[in-house]
């Protein structure tokens, strides 16, 4: 009851209401000793439990048309999921509906139906190397000891960080080259097929677009940038038949990520909203283009309750003034 009342009074309802928008992205049926980054179901439905009982939870679009109305619920908060993992129709989705909840999923269109991420290349290659030392010299991404989880885990990091920020061709090459050199038998299922994102839409969820190859955008030219994001939507209006309105930022950080460029592109493709990854709560003078989302990863109720507060206390909005041209 100490969280419930804490939410209450720091995020208010009517004129002064705020949002929670939380992110999420995959949801485990176990527990994995390497993929420690990503919830299991318990721990999802332990997470869910705890939001269902401290806050109101909305449909994404009905609580982004409440907040611009100045209408939304006191403890408001909506819940999301990035990419299109089939972890999300199998695990996370059965979940939800058991507690009479929704969430907008968005979605990387490029790789459904078999495709695979090219941070998950990198992930499943190293998880699954059966070599005790991993060596990447050869494009300058290090050499790992792989003796324990641990050490894997770190491995994964590492190589991620190294070419997180590379030109998208390069960043798949060097995703390709992490596969070649440990030898790995590699996933083809780890995405959502068509046929699942129409029944996830069939069941209540909402479907929003995340770009169609998950590039950064502030790495693209105009043109480049656009033709992601409108050939997205464009794909999921014909596959579910109706207007998809709400965008993702792939990665998600302002100015980082995206650029006021960016923000105003979504803006003339008639989005009703767009989401990133800065953290905070939305209210009615946030920027619907760069709306900030958060999920603390703590896995007990008393910290995770009291991170939520924490982000409902932080600078609330997004303005568009944030972001440099």
């Amino acid at each position: 009851m100490i969280a419930k009342t804490l939410v209450r009074v720091v995020s208010p309802g009517g004129q002064h209401g705020r949002l929670s928008i939380l992110i999420f992205h995959r949801v485990l049926a176990r527990q994995d000793p390497v993929l420690t980054w990503d919830l299991d179901a318990l721990g999802f439905e332990r997470t869910v439990s705890w939001l269902k009982e401290w806050f109101n939870v909305l449909p994404l679009d009905q609580a982004i048309s409440r907040l611009n109305d100045n209408s939304l619920p006191p403890r408001a908060a909506a819940i999301t999921f990035d990419d299109g993992y089939a972890d999300n129709f199998t695990v996370a989705m059965p979940i939800l509906r058991a507690s009479s909840l929704t969430a907008t999923f968005f979605i990387a269109t490029g790789y459904l139906n078999g495709g695979r991420m090219w941070n998950d290349t990198i992930v499943e290659a190293v998880r699954h190397c059966k070599k005790a030392k991993l060596d990447l010299s050869k494009e300058d991404l290090g050499v790992y000891e792989l003796g324990s989880v641990g050490a894997i885990r770190q491995a994964i990091h590492g190589i991620l960080g190294d070419v997180k920020y590379r030109d998208r061709l390069e960043r798949q090459k060097a995703a390709d080259y992490v596969a070649e050199v440990t030898g790995a038998k590699l996933p083809s299922d780890l995405m959502l097929t068509t046929e699942q994102v129409r029944e996830m839409r069939r069941a209540g969820m909402s479907i929003g677009a995340h770009t169609v190859s998950h590039p950064i955008l502030a790495r693209l030219d105009p043109a480049e940038a656009k033709a992601e994001v409108a050939e997205s939507k464009q794909f999921l209006e014909s596959l579910l038949q109706e207007r998809v309105a709400i965008f993702a930022y792939p990665n998600g950080k302002p100015n980082v990520d995206y650029r006021a460029a960016d923000a105003e592109m979504i803006r003339s493709l008639g989005f009703d909203a767009a989401l990133t990854t800065a953290w905070g709560v939305a209210d009615a003078a946030s920027d619907l283009m760069q709306l900030p989302r958060f999920t603390p990863w703590d896995r007990t109720r008393l910290r995770f309750g009291a991170r939520l507060v924490q982000n409902l206390l932080k600078n609330p909005a997004l303005r568009s003034a944030q972001l440099a041209d």
